[in-house]
Parts: C-alpha cells; sequence; structure tokens
C-alpha cells in the first residue's frame, strides 16, 4: 500500500537497490529508522516498543527470519490488523464505481417510479373533477387508496394486485351507482352501498373493465417491483463482498505479503505478482463463487429490461389506467337501468340518507411544481434509462471473477521486471505454482489453505438464485418468461380526454381510444 504512492523514479532506484539484495538474499538493515518512519506515518501506534536496530525475533509468529529483525510481537499485531484494513480499503475502492452505477439508477428509477404513481392518480381525480363533478369527492377518495396499493407494491409490501383492483371498483361501485346510474337528490345510505360494495362482483357493472385492469396492472407493476428488488439485492452483494470476515490463514498471508517485508527493512517492496495472486485467489475463494451467478443476474436484468416496453409497460398502463375507469363509468351508464333492476333484487330498492355529498374538492394545481420535471420529451424515458443502464451495468460481468487479478494487477503487486517480494525474500521472480480463482482451485494453493464456504457468501449466493427466479418469471406461473412484448397504439392528449362540460347524469366521456403517451423525463 506504501509502495502505491511512490513515483515511478523512486521505484526505479528502489529496483536497484532490491536487485542487489536479492543476489545475496535480504540482509538485516542497520538500523530500524526507515520502519519506524513508516510505522509512524501509517499511524499504526505508539514509536515506543519500536527497536532502533534489528534485534532477534524469536517471538514472532508470522513474520519469521534468520536475520535480525525491526519487529516485536505488538507491532505484528499492529500489522496484522492493518493488512486486513488495507485489502478491505482496496476491495471497497475496487467496487465503488459498480456500487454507485447501481445505487444511483436505484435510487433514480424509484423516484420516477413514485412520480409515475401520483400523476396517473393526478389523471383519474382529474377524470372526475371534469366530466363526472358530483361525486368526484367521494371518488377521489377511491383513487387515492387504489395508487397507495400500487405504491406499495412496487416498492416491495407483500400486497395482491388483483386484490386492490378489485378493491378498487367494488369501492367506485356504490358511488357510481349513486351519481351515475340511479342517482336522486340525496345520498344512498352506507347501510345500502355497502350492499352495493359486496354484491359488485356479481352483478358486474363494469363488465370485463376490472379484469383487464388486474391483467395489466399484474403484467406491468410485476416486473418494475421486481426490476427494484434485483438493484437493491445487486448493491447488498457489493456490501456483502465489501466487508468480507478473513480466515486466521488468509489473515496471516495477508501479514507475510504487505508488512513482514517491513520487518526486514524492505518497506518500500511489494509482492510479485504470482505471490500476489495466489493470497488474493485465497482469501477471496468464497468471492469467486459469485461470479457465475453475478454474470446470470445481469444477463437476467438484461433480459427482463427488454420485456419492460409496449402495452404493459409500466408508463404506458398507469398513465392509460383513468380511461379503463372512464370505460367503466360509460359502461355503467349505457346499463343502468338493466343494472338498477339487478341491485334492486340483491339489496332492495335504495334508501337513502337527507344530506348530499360535497362536490369536486381535488386540487389540480397542487402537484404541478413536482410533475413538472416530467416532460413529453422523449430524450430519456424509462426504456431508454434501462437500456443506458444496462449497457454500464454489463461492463461489469466479469467483475468477481477477475476480481484478484485486478486488486493485484492495479493496486498489490510489483510491477513487471522489477525485483519483489515472494514471502521470505526479494527476488527476481516468483516460482510456485499459480493457482486459478474459486475454492476448488485452492487445493493447491502454496501460500493459503481454504477450508470450506463462508456462510456469509453462501447466503448472498442464494438470494442472487432466488432474484434470477424471480427476474426471469420463473416464480410466477401466470407470466411465461415475462411475455410482455406488445405494442401501445392510440394517440391524443390527457387534456382531450378528460376535458368537457358534460356532468355525472350525462355519463359522458372517452371510449379509451386515446391512450396517453406522454413519457417521462427522468432526473438522478
Amino acid at each position: 500500500m506504501e509502495g502505491k504512492r511512490l513515483s515511478l523514479g523512486v521505484l526505479g532506484v528502489l529496483g536497484l537497490l532490491l536487485l542487489a539484495a536479492a543476489a545475496g538474499g535480504a540482509e538485516p538493515p542497520p538500523s530500524c529508522e526507515g520502519v519506524r518512519k513508516v510505522f509512524q506515518l501509517r499511524q499504526l501506534g505508539p514509536l515506543r516498543g519500536i527497536p532502533e536496530s534489528p534485534r532477534a525475533g524469536a517471538d514472532l509468529q508470522v513474520c519469521t527470519s534468520k536475520n535480525p529483525t525491526c519487529c516485536t510481537k505488538k507491532m505484528e499485531e499492529r500489522y496484522q490488523t492493518a493488512a486486513k484494513q488495507d485489502i478491505q480499503q482496496v476491495l471497497q475502492t475496487s467496487s465503488a464505481p459498480l456500487k454507485f452505477l447501481i445505487s444511483r439508477n436505484a435510487a433514480a428509477f424509484q423516484e420516477t417510479f413514485e412520480m409515475l404513481i401520483r400523476l396517473a392518480e393526478n389523471y383519474t381525480s382529474t377524470l372526475f373533477c371534469n366530466a363526472y363533478r358530483n361525486m368526484a369527492a367521494e371518488a377521489t377518495t377511491r383513487v387515492q387508496e387504489f395508487f397507495t396499493d400500487v405504491g406499495l407494491f412496487i416498492f416491495g409490501t407483500d400486497v395482491n394486485t388483483e386484490e386492490f383492483v378489485n378493491r378498487f371498483f367494488d369501492t367506485l361501485f356504490p358511488v357510481v351507482y349513486n351519481h351515475v346510474i340511479n342517482p336522486g337528490l340525496t345520498d344512498i345510505s352506507l347501510e345500502y352501498a355497502e350492499c352495493l360494495r359486496m354484491k359488485r362482483r356479481d352483478i358486474r357493472p363494469f363488465g370485463n373493465i376490472p379484469k383487464k385492469a388486474i391483467g395489466q396492472m399484474g403484467r406491468s407493476l410485476l416486473p418494475s417491483r421486481t426490476f427494484l428488488q434485483a438493484l437493491n439485492l445487486g448493491i447488498e452483494v457489493i456490501n456483502t463482498t465489501d466487508h468480507l470476515h478473513f480466515s486466521k490463514d488468509c489473515s496471516r498471508a495477508l501479514l507475510r505479503m504487505q508488512y513482514c517485508p517491513h520487518c526486514q527493512g524492505l518497506t518500500l517492496s511489494r509482492p510479485c505478482m504470482g505471490y500476489c495472486l495466489n493470497i488474493i485467489r485465497g482469501c477471496l475463494a468464497n468471492v469467486a463463487e459469485v461470479d457465475l451467478h453475478w454474470r446470470v443476474y445481469i444477463q437476467s436484468l438484461e433480459e427482463l429490461s427488454s420485456a419492460m416496453s409496449g402495452t404493459y409497460d409500466i408508463e404506458h398502463v398507469l398513465l392509460n389506467f383513468h380511461l379503463l375507469v372512464n370505460d367503466a363509468v360509460v359502461q355503467a351508464h349505457i346499463n343502468g337501468p338493466e343494472l338498477s333492476e339487478q341491485v334492486s333484487k340483491v339489496c332492495g330498492p335504495p334508501v337513502r340518507k337527507p344530506i348530499q355529498s360535497p362536490s369536486c374538492s381535488f386540487d389540480q394545481n397542487k402537484d404541478n411544481q413536482i410533475l413538472k420535471m416530467f416532460s413529453r420529451d422523449s430524450e430519456e424515458t424509462l426504456t431508454n434509462r434501462r437500456k443506458e443502464f444496462i449497457s454500464h451495468l454489463r461492463l461489469y460481468r466479469a467483475f468477481y471473477g477477475g476480481l484478484a487479478d485486478q486488486l493485484c494487477g492495479n493496486e498489490l503487486a510489483a510491477a513487471d521486471g522489477l525485483p519483489c517480494w515472494n514471502g521470505e525474500d526479494v527476488v527476481r521472480s516468483y516460482t510456485h505454482r499459480v493457482v486459478g480463482s474459486g475454492i476448488k482451485a485452492q487445493s493447491a494453493n502454496p501460500e493459503v489453505k481454504v477450508k470450506g464456504t463462508d456462510p456469509v457468501i453462501s447466503q448472498i449466493i442464494d438470494k442472487l438464485k432466488h432474484v434470477i427466479q424471480l427476474l426471469q418469471g420463473k416464480s410466477f406461473p401466470n407470466y411465461d418468461k415475462w411475455d410482455l412484448r406488445q405494442t401501445g397504439s392510440g394517440g391524443g392528449s390527457i387534456d382531450e380526454q378528460i376535458s368537457g362540460d358534460c356532468d355525472d347524469e350525462d355519463g359522458c366521456g372517452g371510449s379509451g381510444s386515446g391512450e396517453v403517451k406522454t413519457v417521462l423525463k427522468i432526473t438522478d
């Protein structure tokens, strides 16, 4: 770690000095002053107790040498702690760009989904205020409850899409009956409204529209929920591998590689590449097992992202939900006489209370400032943002498979051609066998003994396997491998669809032929 801070010029001089040492073996330093300075510079502990000149090191457990040493048992313990801290820091530095990429996009997508829900709620409430004003106050309460459920589902709460869509139409039916199907001077009683709510699925005042809404919501919300869940797990994987618990054998090997040369006065030496690879591959043997699952994770994210467009794109479905609601109200109005007859058979004649419900109180302008961040500019839609994110994430497919090579090549090991530390002396090259990555390959590792699997890494691999199942749609029998690729149609603006002077008795409104094509500008 110290050598990394040196200029190439200094390393060149060091190389000449180390070559001389390599020719005849490492000699003990005449003084421990250089060791004391580095120890103090690294703030590894107090200087008292550090030898001023080499001494016998019989009490050392790892940094043993036949020559006199500048280390004491206490120093060795301090170096042990520093060696583990150093490798943790190098790991975190290496993964920082990947972690930032995922966390930044997870936050941006979550914020976009939140604003998309608010915008869709705004559209639906505006529909009632403009086209069905007399029932708007009651209807907007149901609308708010519905979109609260939408948000809870997307952000991971255990709610059922079919249940909350049905609940919305159940609670909407008494309101529509009261103002569109069988309007009166005053509202129906709470008891009568409850009967209507309970019988809505039998009477079917909205035809197949609730079923259509259930299908659209399930197929659009579930992939978005899974996408967010997968991004959050990606962050958890990185946090887990950033804070490893190193085995005793690994810790001793890290100490031998990074700080034992200090005991011989070689404070500027760096480990040989092969030596470094053996130690880091041994210490990260369990992390390397993440590699295969990480590759499949990124591939599955990419496949889901490609499927999240067309008719079942969350943006398309939510921003056009108000059209489904309008179709439902129109259908109930058209079939009004027949529905009134059905209701009378099931719930009896209407029972009304003396107080009339208030008209629309929804403030259509209250969210204008927030919703201005959304634009009809197609430069950066949800689909485009997902594509851009996946294209960057794809560069990290082999991150865990090549992590040891990256750490040694970029951070820890000596440059090619320079003398280097092999765990005992400064040499021209490392002569032991260099093993591969992964647990099985470590059986032949000459530097680190790897015993069994790390339960923490095994747990995060299990979580990766689970989220891969979710990403691939295999945990949802109703959907075949995310069969979502369909194309949308229609045009027209939201203003054209929900404006007009008609009231609730007229029951007028569009039939859903003009779908909203607004796209959302995503901000970081």
